[in-house]
């Protein structure tokens, strides 16, 4: 997360002039912890090890990175990135997981995995022992974006799906793409860059920060590429 990323509540208050009520709707299912669920052991997929590979799918979402050993028997501790909008349920629900450090890649078959306070901790099959575990520390995570469970509710969106769509107000003006979310813990927040230009004169990239609730997002057309805002551009 970049360090635009941790605006504070009076910054996004002054950028609007007022801010949501508590009972408005709230878009994007990430601003939601990660369910308490666990995936259970299956026998057949024990065999296997930690291997290298020389590439990603292209359907490969960043969603944690792991920080420390878990106990003895060869568990990881991992913080997800539930603030980016990937990670939660989508981890625990896949079975294959892709580790990244530095040029290393490696593909490993996640045995199990839950939530552990607010980290989740999980076990690879070849991962037998704390000293094994340790030394995938640094490693960031990543799964398909096909093993992302199916979301339920129509207002419902994963951030990764919304990152580079076009966001226009209700009068069709463009105001830029959507560049990242933030979760300010109340509700999740759209960081929107359009182009300007600089006290200098050259091209420059704007910001716009827009909560991402029902009185402000109108629709959201994932088909499309558009997300239609009440809001001003001047703001």
């Amino acid at each position: 997360m970049s360090s635009r990323d941790s605006a504070s509540d009076s910054g996004l208050t002054a950028a609007r002039g007022e801010k949501p009520e508590p009972n408005e709707a709230t878009f994007g299912a990430f601003v939601r912890k990660p369910a308490a669920r666990r995936v259970a052991v299956d026998a057949s997929d024990s065999a296997g090890s930690i291997e290298p590979v020389e590439s990603l799918p292209d359907d490969a979402i960043e969603v944690g990175a792991i920080v420390d050993a878990y106990g003895l028997k060869g568990w990881v501790k991992i913080a997800p990135h539930a603030h980016a909008g990937h990670g939660g349920d989508a981890m625990l629900a896949a079975k294959r997981w892709w580790l990244v450090k530095g040029n290393e890649r490696k593909v490993v078959r996640c045995l199990q995995s839950k939530v552990h306070s607010d980290t989740v901790v999980a076990h690879f099959a070849g991962s037998d022992d704390r000293e094994t575990a340790y030394a995938l520390r640094g490693h960031s995570i990543h799964v398909l974006r096909g093993d992302f469970p199916k979301l339920t509710g129509d207002d419902e969106f994963y951030w990764v799906d919304l990152i580079g769509l076009d966001v226009v107000n209700d009068a069709d003006v463009a105001l830029g793409q959507v560049a990242g979310m933030i979760d300010n813990g109340a509700h999740s927040i759209m960081r929107v860059e359009f182009p300007t230009t600089g006290k200098d004169g050259s091209p420059a990239t704007g910001e716009r920060l827009i909560p991402f609730v029902g009185v402000y997002v109108k629709t959201v057309d994932q088909a499309a590429r558009r997300i239609v805002v009440d809001w001003d551009a001047d703001y």
